[in-house]
């Protein structure tokens, strides 16, 4: 949840926050204050955050290891879904000879593929239908590995179905009931919100931080687990646009007043504070590229 808020504020609001402000936000959550500081204590002992004197209080900031972590999570969060719906029916494989003494840079680029949305087709050949050749090449560099890595484009020409091959790569059934489960609970939320608004019965500024925090922080699986497959390989029942949809309209509906209310207590305790610059930067920083997914 602490890197969540400093993806998704505290990072465009000059980067550091007081604990006092962390507790408050996430006591919103039922967390207690014992908890925020053992996590904070934790994640300072892991070199993700650093702390900071300024007069008599604590600020707590990114490390360069931990910005360069969000800032790559942020970026396929917030880009989700990235790829055209139209597709030219080529595949892209990676195949590997990566021998065991070297099986932590296997393990790893692996892991890698799959979070690009790559499928095993065999223990040593990864197909996507999207091209990420320079992902690939950064990742392999990074690992050493990259004599040992081969890309190709191909078209299947059987023999099986092109949906079975699909089937035997990715678990579309798994995903799929994830992305039900996102948009049932998250859709009744939506209505009942737009209800209230239209009956003139507005939530506090409180609940629009906690529901666009619980929002996005569920979300935020998807681009990790999505190979976001094109239309004619998806099974007929797909709900994954469904799920994107709602999203993005629910956050449009949620950001404003959520940003203020972070902004608020990001800014409590300082006499000079600017709420409304505060606001501006939280958008200027990437808040609004949710509302343009997919666009």
């Amino acid at each position: 949840m602490i890197i969540t808020l400093y993806g998704d504020y505290i990072r465009h609001v000059g980067g550091s926050i007081q604990i006092g402000s962390l507790v408050r936000l996430l006591g919103q959550f039922g967390v207690s204050e014992q908890a925020v500081r053992s996590a904070i204590s934790r994640m300072k002992r892991n070199g993700l955050l650093r702390v900071e004197r300024q007069g008599n209080s604590s600020l707590y900031s990114l490390t360069p290891k931990s910005t360069e972590m969000i800032e790559a999570g942020a970026l396929r969060i917030f880009q989700f879904p990235s790829h055209p719906r139209s597709w030219d029916g080529q595949w892209h494989l990676v195949t590997y000879s990566i021998h065991e003494n070297e099986r932590a840079a296997r393990d790893r680029l692996r892991q890698e593929l799959a979070w690009m949305g790559f499928g095993m087709l065999t223990n040593a050949v990864w197909i996507s239908p999207h091209d990420h050749h320079q992902e690939i090449e950064a990742v392999a560099e990074s690992l050493g590995v990259h004599a040992r890595i081969e890309i190709f484009t191909a078209r299947h020409d059987g023999l099986s179905d092109p949906k079975t091959m699909v089937a035997h790569c990715w678990n579309l059934p798994t995903i799929n009931a994830r992305y039900a489960t996102f948009v049932e609970k998250f859709k009744p939320m939506y209505d009942e919100h737009r209800r209230r608004l239209a009956n003139g019965n507005d939530l506090d500024a409180s609940q629009y931080f906690v529901r666009r925090f619980t929002l996005i922080h569920e979300f935020r699986r998807f681009p990790f687990i999505d190979p976001e497959l094109p239309a004619e390989l998806l099974p007929a029942d797909w709900r994954g646009t469904e799920a994107a949809t709602l999203f993005r309209q629910y956050h449009d509906l949620l950001a404003e007043k959520a940003n203020a209310f972070f902004c608020q207590v990001h800014q409590d305790g300082k006499p000079d504070a600017d709420l409304k610059e505060c606001e501006c930067d939280l958008i200027r920083g990437g808040t609004e590229h949710v509302t343009q997914l997919a666009a």
